[in-house]
């Protein structure tokens, strides 16, 4: 399936990495799932999809909040990012985002803005022999207010010295298209895994 890019011109292409560029989510679910199980704490696939774009760190928080735990957030952050690395070998791409990549790439600058972190990114990035292609990354700890904020987004085009109205973004995550659309640019929203199972 083609993704249907809207009318430019664009002068910078900004794309989320989890979910977007990397089919990684159903890997990270299950990194998720041991981590938090370790700890006595459930996770179920729709939070953790409505959750998608929020750094490791605020979702561990946001779920001792919610169940009145007391989770360890760096040493859980941790454990689960490791359980990550671990199923790396298994990782592929969405394939209609690897085209619009290939199509595009040393025509336009690229940037990944990511509520992971870069050891996370560039790991999935390398997986997937992307990183070259990126001329930058933001990721978690780069900027002060995750998605949907645009703060993340407006960093990426001042590092690539673009103008916010002139960059596209690619999304799967709603609160990344609201951060977007803060932002003042347009954005094109990539299908969740279940979403693309459900058009073949």
């Amino acid at each position: 399936m083609k993704l249907e890019l809207p009318q430019g011109p664009f002068e910078a292409y900004l794309f989320d990495c989890d979910g977007t560029i990397a089919d990684s989510m159903p890997l990270h679910y299950i990194a998720w799932k041991q981590a938090l199980g370790e700890q006595g704490c459930d996770f179920p696939e729709t939070q953790f999809y409505r959750m998608g774009g929020m750094p490791v760190r605020d979702v561990i928080r946001a779920l001792n909040a919610q169940h009145g735990l007391q989770m360890p957030v760096e040493a859980v952050a941790l454990r689960k990012e490791d359980l990550y690395y671990e199923f790396l070998p298994q990782l592929t791409g969405v394939p209609e985002v690897l085209e619009v990549i290939e199509a595009s790439h040393g025509t336009i600058p690229f940037a990944v803005v990511s509520g992971s972190t870069r050891e996370s990114v560039t790991a999935s990035l390398q997986s997937l022999h992307l990183l070259d292609k990126f001329q930058t990354l933001v990721c978690a700890g780069d900027y002060g207010r995750s998605k949907p904020h645009p703060e993340a987004f407006l960093l990426a085009a001042h590092r690539l010295g673009v103008a916010p109205e002139r960059c596209l973004v690619f999304e799967d995550a709603d609160i990344g298209i609201e951060a977007a659309n803060a932002a003042g640019m347009a954005s094109v929203r990539v299908l969740q895994p279940w979403e693309r199972m459900a058009l073949k």
